[in-house]
């Protein structure tokens, strides 16, 4: 039996994640890839909910520029956010990994709304459980959705899936002597204002005392490692251990 850091871990994931090589849509391949990524943890016995992103479908941002409502443009990347959960939990279910998608925007047809305790105890039967609709409500990014999903279900940590090895003083791609974090306080990330996640969702987390570990998803077992303990991407929470 495989000793556990996290037994329920709330897995954030950008919409780019599903994208093709263009950025744009959704890409069977990468669904299929993050779906045995997760897979792989799950067969440890980690319970595992997700919340996705939509930007590779729709980013409101260009809405608003054209003159679009906020909140117009926040519901339609909403609605897209289901589309990629529906996407990932196909990939799930083809390689054996029950999966429940809920939503906090009702599309009865296609998934269950969004209710807490259902939500509980799907993880509890051993379901992966994927948010859409971010909150229901729109002027939220779905970083606040995962940060406040984390909490309502319980989960040991939010784990931020990105395409760098963790949080750094300044981009590493444009500045080759960036330094990286192995670990960071909730505070320090606000004051700081490093890429973690958005303020209000970072606050939340340290109002509630939840860790977020930003890690590369992408890296060779990187989920395994990050539940199992081992060192990996950079940890944000209430207090350092240096």
């Amino acid at each position: 039996m495989t000793n556990l850091k996290y037994k329920r871990i709330l897995l954030k994931l950008s919409g780019e994640a599903l994208a093709t090589a263009n950025g744009s849509g959704i890409d069977p391949t990468e669904a299929e890839q993050i779906a045995a990524e997760i897979k792989a943890i799950h067969d440890l016995g980690v319970e595992i909910a997700i919340v996705i992103g939509a930007g590779n479908i729709w980013r409101g941002q260009q809405g608003i520029e054209r003159g679009m409502e906020r909140a117009t443009a926040d519901y339609m990347g909403m609605v897209a956010t289901v589309m990629n959960a529906i996407a990932l939990q196909d990939s799930l279910e083809r390689i054996g990994v029950k999966t429940r998608v809920q939503t906090a925007i009702e599309m009865q047809k296609v998934a269950e709304p969004y209710i807490r305790r259902r939500a509980m105890r799907h993880l509890e039967k051993n379901r992966v459980v994927i948010f859409g609709g971010g909150t229901g409500n729109p002027f939220f990014t779905t970083d606040t959705a995962g940060a406040l999903r984390s909490m309502e279900i319980g989960a040991d940590v939010v784990i931020k899936a990105t395409k760098v090895d963790g949080v750094y003083d300044s981009d590493p791609k444009k500045n080759p002597d960036a330094v990286k974090f192995d670990e960071l306080t909730h505070i320090d990330a606000l004051q700081r204002r490093l890429n973690v996640m958005d303020s209000t969702a970072l606050s939340l987390c340290m109002d509630n005392n939840m860790p977020i570990l930003v890690l590369n998803m992408w890296a060779e077992n990187s989920l395994r490692k990050a539940v199992t303990g081992e060192k990996i991407g950079t940890l944000v929470q209430s207090e350092t251990t240096n």
